[in-house]
């Protein structure tokens, strides 16, 4: 496990850790952003934890919550990383406890490390170029870098139901989504649709509990970058559906382009 994937790693537990005292109360303190998309305390707590950790590896930070950073200043960074202190704040404000911390790290617009943790279920997921992806489940009151390494699963993993399984959004569903799912009942038969919060879509394909995500819906850079990590070093593809190639980062414009995650056959 190298550097980078250690801290970004301990910056997402620690974030995770802020979240859920926040969490756990009574006070989310909501106010709506100027895309009228929702902002909590526990979105401002966790960046600042996060960024408190990434700061000491000197590598500028693309982060939902943090400043708006001009292309003009960053369009020359060969290495950044891409943070969403909390991915699915709606999940977050509804209490159903699927939303995630998303962190990556990016050399030459591609992916070289992901990590996403789910603070409410203690799932840890993380990978690199190097070591490929993997999960573990998290004590955060009691946890060690070698114990995440040593009892962590190399994903993805065999699943009994073979039915073919489509992960969709569920805040996002769109006509052109549903369009899609019934193209894979056409040429699969039974298919099983799930409906899941967050980046916790593309966990689920790197994980081996899902065939595809179609994502037919707006979604920003910070919401897959960390995702699509896992995904490919699991041996999956996260294909921007006009390039009909994998989606690159710090772009000029952050707004994602459709795409589809799936197998790489």
């Amino acid at each position: 496990m190298n550097k980078n994937l250690e801290t970004a790693i301990v910056a997402a537990l620690e974030g995770g850790k802020a979240i859920l005292e926040i969490y756990k109360s009574d006070d989310f303190e909501i106010e709506l952003k100027g895309d009228n998309s929702p902002l909590t305390k526990a979105d401002l707590a966790a960046h600042d934890v996060i960024m408190s950790h990434l700061r000491a590896t000197d590598i500028p930070v693309l982060s939902e919550e943090g400043k708006s950073i001009p292309y003009d200043t960053r369009k020359d960074w060969k290495q950044l990383w891409i943070v969403d202190p909390i991915d699915g704040t709606k999940e977050f404000i509804k209490r159903n406890g699927e939303f995630t911390v998303n962190i990556a790290l990016i050399e030459n617009q591609k992916t070289v490390l992901g990590v996403i943790y789910v603070p409410v279920l203690g799932d840890l997921y993380f990978s690199s170029t190097e070591t490929g992806a993997f999960k573990a489940s998290i004590d955060l009151e009691n946890y060690s870098l070698d114990s995440i390494q040593n009892q962590a699963k190399k994903i993805p993993l065999e699943r009994d139901d073979k039915t073919f399984t489509v992960v969709a959004s569920r805040s996002h569903m769109s006509t052109e989504t549903q369009t899609y799912v019934e193209s894979m009942k056409e040429k699969h038969g039974a298919v099983n649709l799930i409906s899941k919060g967050s980046s916790l879509k593309l966990c689920m394909v790197a994980e081996g509990l899902a065939d595809c995500y179609p994502r037919f819906a707006p979604t920003m850079e910070w919401d897959t970058a960390a995702g699509q990590a896992i995904c490919e070093h699991a041996g999956f593809q996260v294909m921007d559906w006009d390039t009909k190639a994998p989606m690159l980062y710090n772009r000029k414009e952050l707004l994602n382009a459709w795409f589809l995650v799936a197998d790489k056959t």
